[in-house]
């Protein structure tokens, strides 16, 4: 692989824009050339990153000196850039969720295999210092096991006059707890079944959800998200994990564009909650720089390879199952 790897972004809307500024930190990897149908965000994004602005998406894919691609378009399109690009000898990141059907996202898990190309998926959580405190804690065992875990992921994005609107955005069981089942699956493996309740919009689409996830040994995780918030309530995300001896507990709140405001507690068997001071880095550019260093033979690309991304689309799917079925679903 050449001493710096050559880029090119699929996507300038939220996480284009994301994405880009995180690549800019990445010292070994040089965005080439930034794609969007509308041509003023494919140069706002592109500029983040010193890149050229594409409205062609096949021009982009198809530039013979770009060494691997980044998707982040719609979840329903993914397929259709993924594909070609690897045919085509692209290593591919592609933003979480994979798919909204696990056959297409089995399709892009295999085309990659036959492509011998990295496909990657942005599995954030894995990459947020406080989750990945907790991964540590549980493998230590300094606080015993992990016996529950809650997460929460509230937006508004569902609400025509919703500040984070997203008209092409899914229901809350893909689009959001995706991250978070991925995140359950991380910290305390495959449940053996779940439940799921919803509170119903309109068109009877399900706005906010509620999975309960548990396993045979009587742990249990409850996994929330939101697209139906007041407008007034900016976008939110946490989580709380109860171990035997202590409790960890992350709170996240977006106002406006720059950084969360944030906070990581931990809570013992005596003295109230306590700080949990940890090095923090933009998750994005650490995941990012993964992906680079995988294609490089420098990481394992298990952690966020499209087999970790197919077991979560599972727990979505199953989750909708539920919803369908009156409320219970097992895990196949």
């Amino acid at each position: 692989m050449a001493d710096i790897v050559r880029i090119g972004i699929l996507g300038a809307g939220t996480m284009g824009t994301a994405h880009a500024a995180a690549w800019a930190g990445i010292a070994n990897a040089k965005v080439v050339g930034v794609f969007s149908r509308d041509a003023a965000r494919a140069r706002s994004a592109a500029h983040l990153c010193g890149a050229r602005a594409f409205t062609d998406a096949d021009a982009l894919i198809g530039n013979a000196t770009i060494d691997a691609i980044d998707v982040c378009l719609p979840s329903n399109t993914h397929s259709a850039i993924v594909i070609p690009a690897l045919e085509l000898g692209k290593h591919v990141f592609c933003e979480s969720p994979l798919a909204l059907r696990l056959d297409e996202a089995r399709r892009m898990r295999d085309a990659a295999r036959r492509a011998g190309r990295l496909l990657q998926v942005g599995l954030l959580m894995r990459s947020v210092a406080a989750y990945a405190h907790v991964r540590a804690t549980v493998a230590s065992g300094a606080h015993g096991r992990l016996l529950s875990l809650a997460t929460w992921r509230l937006g508004s994005y569902l609400r025509r006059d919703g500040p984070d609107r997203k008209a092409h955005y899914g229901d809350p069981s893909t689009e959001l707890m995706t991250f978070d089942f991925d995140a359950a699956l991380w910290l305390m493996g495959r449940p053996a079944r779940l439940s799921a309740s919803a509170v119903h919009m309109k068109d009877g689409s399900p706005g906010e959800i509620s999975t309960l996830l548990a396993w045979d040994d009587g742990r249990h995780a409850t996994i929330a998200a939101s697209g139906i918030m007041p407008v007034g309530s900016p976008f939110s995300t946490g989580f709380r994990a109860l171990f035997e001896r202590a409790a960890f507990e992350l709170r996240m709140v977006f106002c406006g564009g720059g950084p969360p405001e944030s906070s990581f507690t931990v809570a013992g068997e005596t003295g109230p909650p306590a700080p949990v001071t940890l090095q923090e880095r933009n998750p994005y550019e650490v995941e990012l720089q993964r992906f680079i260093d995988c294609m490089d033979g420098r990481a394992d690309p298990a952690l966020l390879d499209a087999d970790r991304a197919i077991e979560a689309l599972e727990l979505s799917l199953a989750t909708q199952r539920a919803l369908a079925e009156g409320g219970v679903a097992r895990i196949e």
